[in-house]
């Protein structure tokens, strides 16, 4: 594979917006670590890290191929490595596979559990990339499909599963939704046009900015719930003030009658919400006794 071949390939998947979900698997890989009475290993970290970027790898690149004739008639992603031809479907393919193979691997060095659940995670993954031609609410199943980092981390820790990671595989649900769904309001007009579905589309902009502002706000609730349930300290709960006070500037940039603002909304805030949410409560369970 050649530099330039490499460089359309990280873009085609945005390898950058790996940081959307990675932060929250370490935080449930951290919280696991504390329940069990000590800090995850080297080890476990580099093969979660691994796992998570062959996890979405592998469902980004199917998402592209299963909606490459979209794109191409899609003035805003016409540009997109599949649709101006710049990667053949037959190369995308096969990184696919490899990207999923990442994660089989990963998840077979961490616990056999891990490996077990390798291929749902997979299979919920790809089925994202259909969603859109037949529900309005795929913009939850995008959201959960990032939504079971955390619960997959504590589960590559621990080889079992602590019901209150579904407090947090349900709050960055709301949170991934919440987001696509303003992401979604650029496309209203095509959606429409080819037939796809989404809340935007549905229900109209200004009330689908209102329903992710409310999934928002449920999604702190939730974070409270969870930094209580964990008995954790102070910086979890500044941790949620500052992601509260992030989730209140992204909605202020995005109006009804004005979206020019949305990918400062969409990639710039939701990745410092991601990195802050990891720094604050990453030092709440160092500070915080089991």
């Amino acid at each position: 594979m050649s530099k330039s071949q490499i460089r359309t390939v990280l873009e085609m998947i945005k390898f950058e917006h790996s940081v959307f979900a990675l932060p929250f698997a370490l935080v449930g890989a951290l919280l696991a670590g504390r329940v069990g009475g000590s800090p995850p290993t080297w080890h476990q970290i580099l093969w979660i890290i691994v796992a998570m970027v062959g996890a979405r790898s592998a469902a980004l690149t199917i998402n592209r191929i299963a909606d490459v004739e979209y794109d191409r008639r899609n003035p805003r992603t016409s540009s997109r490595a599949l649709p101006a031809g710049e990667l053949s479907i037959g190369f995308a393919s096969v990184f696919t596979v490899i990207s999923s193979a990442v994660l089989i691997v990963a998840a077979w060095r961490l616990n056999p559990l891990a490996l077990k659940l390798s291929p749902v995670a997979l299979a919920i993954l790809f089925f994202y990339s259909y969603t859109k031609r037949f529900t309005s609410w795929s913009h939850f199943v995008l959201g959960f499909c990032l939504g079971i980092s955390p619960a997959a981390a504590w589960i590559a820790i621990r080889s079992s599963l602590d019901s209150r990671m579904l407090i947090l595989c349900a709050a960055v649900t709301l949170w991934v939704g919440g987001f696509d769904v303003l992401y979604a309001c650029q496309d209203v007009d095509f959606d429409k046009s080819a037939g796809l579905f989404s809340i935007p589309e549905k229900f109209g902009i200004p009330r689908a900015l209102q329903v992710a502002r409310g999934m928002h706000i449920v999604m702190v609730f939730l974070l409270a719930w969870l930094a209580w349930s964990f008995h954790l300290a102070w910086p979890a709960w500044a941790g949620i003030a500052v992601v509260a006070a992030l989730l209140a500037y992204e909605h202020s940039l995005v109006k009804p009658n004005d979206l020019s603002k949305m990918n400062a909304a969409f990639f710039t805030v939701n990745g410092y919400i991601s990195l802050l949410f990891l720094l604050f409560w990453g030092a709440a369970t160092l500070v915080t006794h089991p």
